[in-house]
């Protein structure tokens, strides 16, 4: 099965990074359009993308500051039975004089290799991207508008 991932830093606390990619108001600022969930194990993640990407997601991990994983279930097929997981690593503050978290992301369990994974491979680093900005400085990109952005 093809996986994938991505990873980069994010100048700012892991618990910025974390509140960014495990809950509704952070997801609802960079990826989804809108989004209901608590960040917990076990928890159920409504996932809101537009008519017709009404996606739902369990809760398979979730250590606060350091790891939030998503398997979801309820979607279009290639993402079917899928995780989109974040892993968070702060960098020990005595080594710099700013806060940074690496974020080690990958969205794996994707069945083919076909054009859905590669557009979506794309898709993820745009938004990761956004997720950076908006953390980093608070740039919210209207949803219509994030592939863009």
């Amino acid at each position: 099965m093809p996986d994938i991932y991505h990873q980069f830093p994010v100048f700012a606390p892991a618990n910025e990074v974390f509140e960014a990619v495990a809950t509704p108001k952070g997801l609802d600022a960079w990826w989804t359009l809108s989004s209901k969930g608590e960040p917990a194990e076990g928890n159920v993640y409504e996932l809101f993308f537009g008519k017709g990407y009404d996606w739902r997601g369990h809760v398979t991990e979730c250590v606060p500051n350091e790891v939030f994983e998503l398997e979801i279930y309820d979607s279009m097929p290639d993402w079917e039975n899928t995780r989109v997981r974040f892993e968070l690593t702060e960098a020990d503050p005595s080594a710099s004089s700013a806060a940074e978290t690496s974020v080690f992301f990958s969205h794996t369990g994707w069945p083919d290799d076909n054009d859905h994974y590669r557009i979506s491979s794309f898709c993820w680093a745009m938004y990761l991207r956004l997720m950076k900005k908006y953390v980093e400085d608070g740039t919210v990109v209207e949803y219509a508008k994030r592939l863009d952005a």
